[in-house]
């Protein structure tokens, strides 16, 4: 018996694309309602209106999670980034045959967690400084906040190596390294559209309703007017449908980006009273070339148009990709969808496999293009300081603006 699990085991590692198990597919999840309403229709139209509904539905979810605020917005990225995590990991286990695998199941959440820990951890402590400072208990988590979650993650490390069975050695390195593979697609990843979120509510709302729009027109555009296959890893792509995607999603972002609600850059976490330079109207010369066009040689334009542009251009052009990445992975693993959550959509990931490249595409476009030095997270970290040390750094500050001939030498303070 030892022999032919290990001769199985062996055959594992080196078989081809074409001898993965078969993983069971999605049952429908369809409700009998609509079933029933829309049972004359063929399968194509029948498929039409299930994710129109179901897109409709999950919108005006959205939107109410808005209106809510931003602390509702955190819960829902989470519990998004908790369901994706656990539809990947499913996979694996079934791919792999890996039920049985000691601990496993429970080290898998287990690192999602220290993960999480870390992450949140760290969002806590760069922006709620202030509000840590008040409460002593807090204080030691904050301080040693790095040294816990390493101590945490090494916990499980030492777990996993403890659980290592003979003849299952390579399976388990299989999923472990699927694990953390997992964990970078999506604990990273919904950490960026929490640290987005940070920066003011329009650079979380324009980025992910650009994807939205996007994956919106190009399925009504491809079901209308595609004829012309886009790309072999999802075959019902057409080249109708990423232009079409393309024009609508660059027209949504700058219409859009000039909405009051959203010039305002107010939420729970920002709190300016004026909004920042990005919402301050300007006047731009408009290129020679185009001044034959249009007729203009100046425009009005909120500077965040542009960064608009930037955007949408990035969703409709590069935000696909995303999407047939997660279309090749479901290739390899002979599945149709990551899961049946949402009925006519698939799983929660399928739905957010653009989402996640779009948020390091806007994290790193506002650490490059758009942040500054900022004076109000500067005054934080000095209300953490002990008194001393707040004195230094004024009487180094002083002396500075000294030097400069910004104060006076006799100005006293």
């Amino acid at each position: 018996q030892e022999v032919d699990l290990e001769e199985r085991l062996h055959e594992l590692d080196l078989r081809s694309d074409s001898d993965i198990p078969d993983v069971p597919p999605p049952t429908d999840s369809t409700p009998e309602i609509l079933k029933r309403a829309l049972s004359g229709l063929s399968a194509r139209w029948k498929n039409w209106w299930i994710r129109g509904i179901l897109s409709l539905a999950m919108i005006s979810g959205f939107f109410l999670i808005i209106y809510l605020g931003s602390f509702m917005l955190m819960l829902l990225v989470l519990s998004i980034q908790v369901k994706c995590y656990h539809e990947i990991i499913t996979i694996g286990y079934r791919v792999y045959h890996s039920y049985d695998l000691p601990w496993f199941r429970s080290l898998s959440w287990y690192f999602l967690l220290c993960v999480n820990y870390f992450f949140y951890g760290e969002t806590v402590a760069d922006y709620f400084a202030t509000f840590v400072q008040r409460r002593e208990q807090l204080q030691f988590l904050i301080r040693y906040h790095r040294f816990i979650s390493f101590a945490l993650y090494l916990t499980g490390f030492c777990m996993f190596v403890l659980s290592l069975v003979k003849k299952h050695y390579r399976l388990q390195f299989y999923m472990f390294a699927w694990t953390h593979v997992t964990l970078l697609i999506t604990v990273t990843q919904s950490h960026l559209v929490i640290q987005n979120l940070f920066e003011g509510m329009i650079w979380f709302l324009v980025p992910i309703s650009s994807v939205i729009c996007n994956d919106i027109t190009a399925y009504i555009f491809g079901f209308f007017f595609g004829r012309t296959p886009l790309i072999k890893l999802s075959p019902k792509k057409t080249w109708e449908g990423f232009i079409g995607g393309f024009f609508s999603t660059v027209i949504f972002g700058f219409i859009v980006s000039i909405h009051r609600i959203l010039i305002e850059p107010k939420n729970d976490f920002v709190t300016e009273c004026e909004p920042s330079e990005l919402f301050q109207m300007k006047k731009y010369s408009v290129p020679p070339l185009l001044q034959a066009v249009v007729g203009w040689e100046t425009v009005n334009m909120y500077p965040f148009q542009m960064h608009s542009f930037a955007l949408s251009t990035f969703a409709s052009l590069i935000g696909p990709f995303g999407g047939f990445f997660a279309s090749g992975f479901k290739r390899a693993f002979k599945i149709k969808d990551f899961a049946d959550t949402i009925p006519g959509h698939g799983g929660i990931m399928d739905r957010f496999d653009c989402q996640y490249l779009m948020a390091t595409f806007v994290h790193v476009y506002i650490t490059s293009f758009i942040r500054g030095p900022n004076p109000s997270k500067l005054l934080k970290q000095l209300l953490i300081l002990q008194p001393e040390q707040q004195l230094s750094v004024y009487k180094t500050l002083k002396s500075h603006l000294v030097e400069k001939g910004i104060l006076q030498p006799s100005l006293r303070g």
